[in-house]
């Protein structure tokens, strides 16, 4: 029952395309898909596809699982609206951008759990993936430009506000107990960030699974320093 404003971007093709469910970030607290014209434009100048981004729930007065949700039923929305969107409805690709990297980790670990879409491959760049923060970068990074140890607490804490008892690895998908059944993975992370640690875990847990991965660590990058 909840309305999801969605911005949908085609390239000059009349083609059915593949389809990339793009997920904007902003530490599960701000931002809109319009943060994002850039990556998404990049996306379609790349290769031909069709990109639907969500402006998915967040903030201080939600958290877990509405944004989750609202991502998720975008690609249900997707799959069943496929032949008015002009895209393929048999394989999708989810990427997205720090909190937005942790949503598209999590929605893709449900959709592989559940079997509900087929995903052709991942990309959930410096994702946003484990909120118990103990590893030496999440701890380490307080002074750091754009997103530091501080605001990493205030982003996670605010996110599973509505969370009581265990954390599900559908919020936290640092947590998944299983990897060899999800899809081909592109990821990067920046050194100078307080996600390097876990994202470099999570990449070794998917290759110790089986799973192709193209990983980049840059030396020096800060949260964001790609924009």
């Amino acid at each position: 029952g909840q309305k999801i404003r969605t911005r949908i971007f085609r390239p000059n093709n009349d083609d059915k395309l593949p389809a990339v469910l793009y997920l904007h970030g902003g530490g599960y607290l701000i931002g809109n898909p319009e943060t994002s014209l850039d990556i998404m434009e990049a996306l379609i100048r790349k290769r031909d596809c069709v990109v639907v981004a969500p402006d998915y729930r967040k903030g201080l007065k939600v958290g877990y699982p509405d944004g989750f949700n609202d991502c998720y039923d975008t690609l249900a929305w997707m799959k069943s609206n496929a032949e008015e969107l002009n895209i393929r409805d048999d394989k999708f690709i989810v990427a997205g951008i720090s909190a937005g990297g942790g949503l598209t980790a999590a929605l893709t670990l449900k959709a592989c759990d559940t079997g509900d879409f087929d995903i052709a491959f991942q990309l959930p760049a410096c994702p946003m993936i484990d909120h118990r923060q103990s590893t030496d970068s999440a701890k380490e990074m307080t002074n750091v430009p754009t997103w530091n140890a501080q605001s990493n607490k205030l982003g996670w804490a605010t996110y599973l506000q509505n969370i009581q008892g265990k954390v599900p690895a559908y919020a936290s998908p640092s947590l998944a107990e299983k990897y060899s059944h999800l899809p081909p993975t592109i990821t990067y992370i920046g050194s100078a960030e307080p996600f390097r640690d876990e994202t470099i875990a999570y990449v070794e847990e998917l290759k110790k699974a089986g799973v192709p991965v193209k990983f980049e660590l840059f030396k020096g990058g800060y949260h964001g320093f790609e924009v």
